[in-house]
């Protein structure tokens, strides 16, 4: 789970209605994007599912009866119940990591639990004392805690025996400003820190859930009362149109799948082309993608950044040489290792997922290198346009004029979303497109809103990567398949 770049909330939405026996449900609820929001948002890349129990005159296929209600504060978050009696926690359902926490009683020192329940092992009949000491790092540090082990009660669910971990320390302002407790996630067990077994993995091995499938229904509604839901054990037809497309899972650690070329106005931003990885991630507000394609998106739709001299000066410098280099047909890498802006990439597999986990913008990789990549894709796309080197020199300075600030967050104008062009992801051959309304979040409102951009920049060794986070699924209803490890994508209802 990723926590560096801006995390921006959207609003998710639910309304539970009657289901198939197999299907638990999580309901989704929403409140205003608000300035502490924003502040928290700023500071990680995920926050998100707050369960109730059972209506008793609510029924399902099969009569069993279940309704699951979750409050939304402008986060994805819902609650859970640890120990014998239960007690309540608001978690983020985060598929981008895999991981149960929550703040412990014994957490003293940090002014984050001090602002949020704690568990209380003496008030548990069924926990166990592991005492195995262990660290979740983020972008933006890590937790500290030891392992433990207990009852969690998600809706009407009750998981036995769950590992999970006592946070003794929340260092910075993260989770100060955090509206839920801790996270609970939903990726594989390939990510779990402490090999600890995953909540999900306990529900299916322990049989509560008959389909080894869960999906996200994200209302985006932002009139609407209810936020969304949060389906284990399969998926609520009334939550998409049509059918999915899947992709299969290619690396088992996130939902991570290979995807196509990334369209502008229907235009090829040629980042994409030859495909780039994907991850889909509850726990991420916006979609984080490469720097290059962000700053892409910003020119067209007339975003606001800083991070433009050192760009500049690798035009400035390198142009010439980058479209000499781009003619004999190099590539952008092998251009940049000639005039002495790349060196070798080194480091085995298990470091660039290590990378990637960390999800962390900021010291990934040499700048340079990746700025000067991003000058010569760009640069590659005006040739094949026919364009002369004049021309493709003044293109390349007007794009550093719209690299993203270095906290990642864009802002555009208001009155400009109508001019703002669709935007498209080619996943499984097919194209989900997304409209200005659609990727553009308004904070505030009347004469004080701000329109920041959905998108942020995020460059990592191991290549192009996108994750799609609520924005995305907001749109488009997501099914997480663990039994055929696809993950499967249709028009949200």
């Amino acid at each position: 789970m990723a926590k560096h770049l801006l995390s921006l909330v959207v609003l998710l939405a639910l309304f539970s209605v009657v289901l198939s026996s197999e299907l638990r449900r999580v309901g989704l609820k929403k409140k205003p994007v608000d300035e502490d929001t924003l502040k928290a948002a700023k500071l990680r890349l995920k926050d998100r599912v707050r369960l109730q129990g059972a209506h008793p005159g609510h029924h399902l296929y099969g009569g069993q009866g279940v309704e699951l209600k979750n409050y939304l504060d402008a986060q994805y978050y819902g609650e859970i119940g640890i120990g014998t009696p239960p007690q309540k926690f608001t978690v983020v359902f985060d598929t981008g990591s895999s991981n149960l926490w929550v703040p412990s009683s014994k957490c003293r020192l940090s002014v984050s639990c001090f602002l949020h329940p704690k568990f209380k092992p003496g008030k548990s009949s069924t926990y166990k004392e592991d005492g195995k000491e262990c660290n979740i790092q983020y972008g933006t540090g890590a937790v500290y805690g030891v392992l433990s082990q207990d009852k969690v009660t998600v809706g009407d669910m009750e998981v036995t025996e769950q590992p999970f971990m006592e946070a003794v320390k929340e260092p910075g302002v993260t989770f100060l400003l955090a509206k839920f407790d801790g996270i609970l996630g939903l990726g594989f067990k390939e990510i779990s820190v402490a090999d600890a077994t995953p909540v999900w993995y306990n529900m299916m091995d322990q049989g509560l859930v008959s389909e080894p499938v869960f999906s996200f229904w994200l209302n985006r509604n932002a009139q609407d009362e209810n936020g969304g839901e949060l389906v284990f054990g399969g998926m609520d037809p009334r939550h998409y149109i049509g059918t999915h497309t899947y992709v299969p899972v290619t690396r088992k650690g996130y939902w991570q799948f290979d995807m196509g070329d990334f369209l502008i106005d229907g235009q090829s931003t040629g980042f994409c082309a030859k495909g780039c990885a994907a991850i889909a991630d509850s726990g991420t507000s916006l979609m984080a993608g490469p720097t290059g394609i962000v700053t892409a998106i910003n020119q067209a739709i007339g975003a606001t950044g800083v991070m433009n001299q050192q760009c500049k000066a690798v035009v400035s410098q390198y142009g010439d040489a980058m479209i000499d280099m781009l003619m004999k047909q190099m590539s952008p890498y092998k251009i940049c290792s000639q005039i002495g802006m790349c060196t070798h990439r080194a480091g085995s597999e298990e470091a660039k997922i290590a990378s990637v986990l960390e999800r962390n913008s900021h010291g990934v990789g040499d700048a340079g290198c990746s700025m000067c990549e991003m000058a010569v894709v760009w640069a590659q796309n005006q040739i094949l346009n026919n364009q002369s080197t004049e021309l493709v020199k003044d293109y390349l300075n007007n794009m550093c004029e719209h690299l993203p600030n270095p906290n990642g967050e864009s802002v555009v104008d208001c009155d400009t979303l109508l001019s703002m062009p669709d935007v498209t992801f080619t996943i499984g051959g097919k194209h989900f497109s997304l409209t200005p309304e659609q990727y553009i979040l308004k904070v505030g409102d009347g004469k004080e809103a701000q329109c920041v951009s959905g998108f942020m920049g995020l460059d990592v060794p191991s290549g192009p990567l996108w994750i799609l986070g609520d924005v995305f699924m907001g749109v488009y209803h997501t099914a997480f398949d663990y039994g055929r490890e696809r993950v499967g994508f249709a028009k949200a209802a």
